[in-house]
């Protein structure tokens, strides 16, 4: 084993099946520490909230018999790993960071929300390395932890944490963020695709009035094959049924032509 450290998070919680099979996945990999939200923090995007009197916390974590270094904090997923960074991990940065795995699939302009895919942008705007891993399951499973099969998301995360770090991929890509059908096997497709430019969730509110809550109404998934490009995460994902692996980059700036768009502006 190569002398990897490998830093694990999610937003689903210390306490999550998934966080415990992305350890497992890459434990014969590298070094694992693990850093993780105290409970659920699904949806806080990159956002640096919690609790500020909250420190990190050890827990006791085993995983095959060995005793992995774990802690937990009263905050966001990116916060953790923003605190993490400059505190227990100060002396040597992470090789890779692993997000995950996400009960519930992160898929289009959604992602912005994501507390998987914001911890892995914090990461990656430090130069570490990240992927953001997602599995999919019913709505209902995205707060509170129900029995999956990991198997087939977990061969991916192996797969894909060896690659990163053994390769040295191009500037703009600072996040991969994969995403794994329900029914997928180690033999299903990957696809490297780009972001679906349309929404993947939405809430939808029976009879809405402005006394409606922010809390009413139902997640369901929208997909409509003709509004779908071909080359994007959502088709990739819901029509072709493979993996779907997104390179992200933390670079928001639209891809024009700044000379062009100043132009514009000048006149």
């Amino acid at each position: 084993m190569q002398n990897y450290n490998i830093l694990i998070t999610n937003d689903d919680g210390i306490d999550s099946p998934g966080l415990r099979a992305a350890v497992k996945a890459v434990i014969n990999v590298g070094n694992v520490t693990i850093i993780a939200p105290s409970n659920q923090q699904t949806a806080t995007g990159r956002g640096l909230t919690g609790d500020k009197q909250s420190s990190l916390k050890s827990i006791e974590y085993h995983i095959n018999g060995k005793k992995i270094p774990a802690y937990h904090c009263e905050c966001s997923p990116a916060l953790i790993v923003k605190h993490s960074l400059r505190t227990i991990l100060k002396e040597r940065m992470p090789d890779l960071l692993v997000s995950g795995i996400n009960y519930g699939e992160n898929l289009g302009i959604n992602i912005t929300s994501s507390g998987t895919v914001g911890a892995a942008l914090e990461a990656s705007s430090s130069g570490i390395p990240s992927i953001a891993i997602s599995k999919q399951t019913d709505t209902q499973s995205h707060h509170r932890y129900t029995d999956q099969d990991w198997s087939a998301a977990s061969f991916f995360l192996n797969r894909f944490a060896k690659f990163l770090l053994a390769t040295k991929l191009q500037t703009d890509v600072d996040v991969l963020k994969v995403d794994v059908p329900e029914d997928a096997t180690p033999l299903t497709k990957v696809k490297i695709t780009k972001l679906a430019k349309v929404g993947y969730y939405t809430k939808s509110i029976e009879n809405p009035t402005i006394n409606s809550k922010i809390g009413d109404g139902k997640t369901i998934i929208n997909i409509h094959k003709a509004d779908l490009d071909p080359e994007s995460d959502i088709y990739a994902f819901a029509i072709d049924k493979v993996v779907s692996v997104t390179p992200l980059s933390v670079d928001l700036t639209s891809r024009v032509k700044l000379p062009e768009l100043q132009e514009l502006f000048d006149k």
